[in-house]
């Protein structure tokens, strides 16, 4: 049976996951996208914003990690910016235009936390009764 415990480990994995990737592809944009093989771009903003944007996301899995309960629209709308990046992501991997293979792995890892999110909501009314049904 999962528990508590094994959500709290879960989120607070997600968080780590998205805080480094985030961190790095920030910090270090230049150096991974030469490791990648990937053009840097003439104005690097976006990618900047898209890093942030990720480490944010790991923020938000810490919050989650520490009161499960209280934060659980922010799971909600975890599950979206993961579906939205892994559209993107698969969408350019189709066409043949992804820049790198990295960028679909990084697609399949976000399917885990997106089961692992979907797991939580079907499981929060078990874990915290009745009144969790009413405030989620």
């Amino acid at each position: 049976m999962r528990t508590e415990a094994f959500y709290r480990t879960g989120f607070l994995l997600a968080a780590v996951w998205d805080l480094i990737l985030g961190f790095v592809f920030f910090v270090f944009l230049r150096p991974m996208f030469g490791m990648l093989g990937v053009a840097f771009p003439e104005n690097p903003s976006y990618a900047h914003l898209s890093a942030a944007f990720v480490f944010v996301q790991g923020l938000l899995y810490y919050f989650v990690s520490r009161n499960l309960q209280r934060n659980i629209d922010i799971v909600r709308v975890g599950i979206f910016y993961k579906i939205a990046y892994i559209g993107v992501a698969l969408y350019y991997w189709a066409i043949g235009q992804s820049p790198h293979v990295a960028f679909t792995i990084f697609a399949l890892v976000d399917l885990i936390w997106i089961l692992l999110f979907a797991l939580y909501l079907a499981d929060h009314p078990r874990l915290y009764g009745a009144t969790a049904r009413k405030r989620a």
